[in-house]
């Protein structure tokens, strides 16, 4: 992959997607976010994200999910990583146009949608992909377990730097692979790489997860990190399998390196890069995603794991999503940021027992809550319930239910993250000001009783 200077956005948005954009329904002005304007024939279409939208009673995880697990009310549900707000209107119209032709038989993938990805790709990161190389799934998730099958045989050995999306290790007990935790260092709030540790792992490892930016710490990593790692994988043969998802999601000062524009091909050819729409524009429902590699034996291999049968809707959506949709998602990494704002200044100000530096990207803010656990007592308690259940129930299990039951907030564990994750809770920033705010105060005066 090579990587180029980007286009002038504006420009492109005054050819073929501005009419749809344009003709799109039911937008109302947003409410004290800082927005990306986007002009379209001279006019600018603003979007609003400060609108409260109910997702109860649609059998969503995030919150219908959050309420079944805990058993009591939930008033602001951050666990899972989707966004709370109504779709780019571009994606609504397309589905809706689709949706009048009442056949569902076999679907034609035509070429514009690898093209469509290809120029998503040019055109916010300057990265050229090769559409005829570009290989659909149905997640990033069966597309990492294609790889895995690859490139790790079950027994086998597959490193991350933790804390680290929970996600991989149901990928891994699914391939029967064995996590190599390679533990990050805390270095004045923000995460760092153990390389002498990193090394160490590497050496007995067949593949690298890499996430980037990372989930949950927020870290965007360099084009040093990214050359360092990559060339100690290199150096041990470990497969590099990037999962670049949350790439759009940069907060204010973030620059995002993609690990096939790294300036070293022989590293570059080592890897594999995993993206999608779903966390861009909320279409994780859609089960469409893709991945890439310069390569070609690699292709070649991971292609014969690979199977993608991708839905009719799904297709339309992020189509419509890829060649329409910029001025929403721009405006709404703008909001986002002013969320991570929000909290950090926030918890800063009015919940001291809570520590937090804001994230370099992705809509997700990792907590230090280790001083809640302590006043809690969540370690006594947790070895009090796990003896009597005869389960095993943690400490942040103990503080997810005390803050559902005296803030009505469902965050996530930390210690599904792997080694470094006690202590921690994430909080899923991607919803409304006001969902934030109701959060925060709630976990606040529950946190002053203690």
């Amino acid at each position: 992959m090579a990587r180029r200077p980007g286009l002038d956005r504006r420009t492109f948005l005054r050819g073929a997607g501005a009419s749809a954009l344009l003709s799109a329904a039911g937008v109302k002005p947003a409410r004290g976010a800082s927005l990306a304007n986007a002009v379209l024939g001279g006019q600018e279409q603003v979007f609003d994200f400060d609108e409260i939208y109910d997702r109860f009673g649609t059998m969503c995880l995030k919150w219908d999910g959050a309420v079944q697990d805990m058993g009591v009310p939930i008033e602001v549900g951050m666990g899972v990583a989707d966004l709370d707000f109504r779709a780019a209107p571009c994606i609504t119209k397309a589905l809706a146009e689709r949706c009048e032709h009442e056949v569902w038989g076999y679907l034609r993938r035509p070429s514009e949608y690898s093209e469509a990805v290809a120029e998503w790709n040019y055109r916010r990161y300057g990265l050229e992909v090769d559409p005829g190389g570009l290989v659909w799934t149905t997640g990033v998730h069966p597309g990492l377990i294609a790889a895995l099958q690859t490139f790790a045989p079950p027994g086998s050995r597959v490193l991350m730097t933790t804390p680290a999306y929970s996600g991989f290790y149901t990928d891994l007990r699914f391939t029967r692979t064995v996590t190599e935790d390679s533990p990050m260092v805390m270095v004045d709030g923000r995460y760092e790489i153990d390389f002498d540790d990193f090394e160490q792992r590497a050496a007995r490892s067949h593949v690298f997860i890499l996430c980037n930016p990372h989930n949950p710490t927020g870290n965007v990593w360099s084009e040093e990190d990214l050359l360092r790692m990559g060339e100690i994988c290199l150096r041990h043969r470990v497969v590099v399998l990037s999962d670049e998802i949350h790439c759009d999601f940069l907060n204010s000062g973030s620059s995002y390196t993609p690990f096939a524009a790294l300036p070293d091909r022989e590293i570059v050819d080592n890897s594999l890069t995993f993206k999608a729409a779903s966390k861009s524009f909320n279409l994780a429902g859609m089960k469409v995603s893709w991945w890439f590699t310069t390569n070609r034996d690699y292709e070649a291999r991971t292609r014969s794991n690979t199977r993608a049968d991708l839905p009719t809707l799904g297709l339309a959506a992020n189509h419509a999503a890829l060649t329409e949709g910029e001025p929403w998602l721009d405006q709404a990494v703008a909001y986002l940021d002013g969320n991570q704002d929000f909290v950090a200044s926030y918890i800063q100000e009015k919940l001291p027992s809570v520590k937090y530096r804001k994230a370099q990207g992705t809509y997700l803010a990792w907590l230090d809550m280790s001083e809640i656990f302590e006043a809690v007592d969540a370690e006594r308690l947790a070895r009090e319930a796990s003896e009597s259940t005869g389960r095993n129930v943690s400490p942040e299990d103990i503080v997810q239910t005390w803050l559902a039951e005296n803030a009505s907030v469902f965050l996530s564990p930390g210690d599904v993250y792997g080694a470094g994750g006690s202590g921690f809770m994430r909080m899923n920033l991607g919803t409304q000001r006001g969902r934030i705010q109701l959060a925060v105060d709630n976990i606040a005066a529950a946190v002053a009783t203690l």
